[in-house]
């Protein structure tokens, strides 16, 4: 779990539950049935209007995709390529097929058993690339929804109140209860403006942050495995692959002497899913 999002949500609501608190107010006052109704069923369909039903029910995928960590560190992602590129230069590319089948990561696992199977390196990089293309696509798609729900949130909570308005402009008999009412007509604004600056904007900016970040890895995997192809020293690997780390990948194990000596045991590392 990322906890930065979740600390975020935390901290922000935290923060205006706790200033609405200090100004006498209680944690009730701030919620009705009536504005969440208006607020997030106007703000999901007039969304499903816009993105399709289709978009719509890949929502919780979205949210997990945000809120779940997904990606092994780069650290991680070149130690374990090193360790397939020493393998692979040992004992060949087939002894690779047990490792590839170990691989957690999709993609990469994907790779590495085009590569088992003897495909050419340009059918190699023609699939990876395509399938980082797609992958990013939908990561993108997420931030799309994300922003056109937190473009919708803020009218829906106007709306909420100009309907509150005209429900106590009718009723101005006791004008005792026009402060409440007027208060309470105000409550859907307030969701609207919060639930769109705290969830759907953050969210969407979030993910536009996972796109950037599994591409970035993708093209690290897409190095690695077509230098692995290729037969590259696993030292000249390990600083191709650190130049997207910004060169702080080298370790004590780099180099063609240090790899390949006999019953060498390197560090393994998995990927994470």
């Amino acid at each position: 779990m990322d906890l930065g999002v979740v600390g975020g949500l935390i901290i922000a609501l935290g923060a205006i539950l706790g200033a609405n608190m200090l100004e006498g107010g209680t944690v009730g006052s701030l919620f009705n049935v009536s504005a969440t109704l208006i607020i997030l069923g106007g703000t999901v369909g007039a969304t499903a209007v816009s993105v399709g039903l289709e978009e719509m029910r890949r929502l919780p995928l979205y949210f997990r995709w945000a809120i779940l960590k997904q990606e092994a560190g780069e650290g991680e992602l070149v130690e374990t390529l090193v360790r397939l590129a020493q393998k692979a230069r040992r004992e060949g590319l087939l002894a690779l097929e047990e490792d590839a089948q170990k691989l957690e990561d999709p993609f990469m696992r994907r790779g590495l058993q085009l590569v088992v199977d003897g495909a050419d390196p340009e059918m190699v990089e023609s699939v990876l690339v395509t399938e980082a293309e797609l992958e990013k696509e939908r990561v993108s798609a997420g931030a799309t929804l994300f922003e056109t729900a937190g473009g919708f949130a803020p009218t829906m909570g106007i709306i909420g109140t100009v309907m509150g308005l005209v429900h106590v402009l009718s009723n101005l008999e006791d004008p005792d209860e026009l402060g409440p009412a007027i208060a309470v007509a105000f409550l859907a604004t307030l969701w609207g403006i919060l639930t769109a600056n705290i969830l759907w904007l953050p969210m969407a900016n979030k993910l536009k942050g996972v796109a950037k970040q599994k591409a970035h890895l993708r093209q690290m995997i897409l190095e690695g495995i077509i230098s692995i192809q290729k037969g590259d020293n696993p030292g000249v690997l390990r600083d191709k692959l650190s130049a997207f780390l910004g060169g702080e990948a080298a370790s004590p194990s780099r180099g063609a002497k240090a790899e390949e000596k006999p019953g060498e045991a390197p560090v393994a590392a998995e990927v994470g899913g």
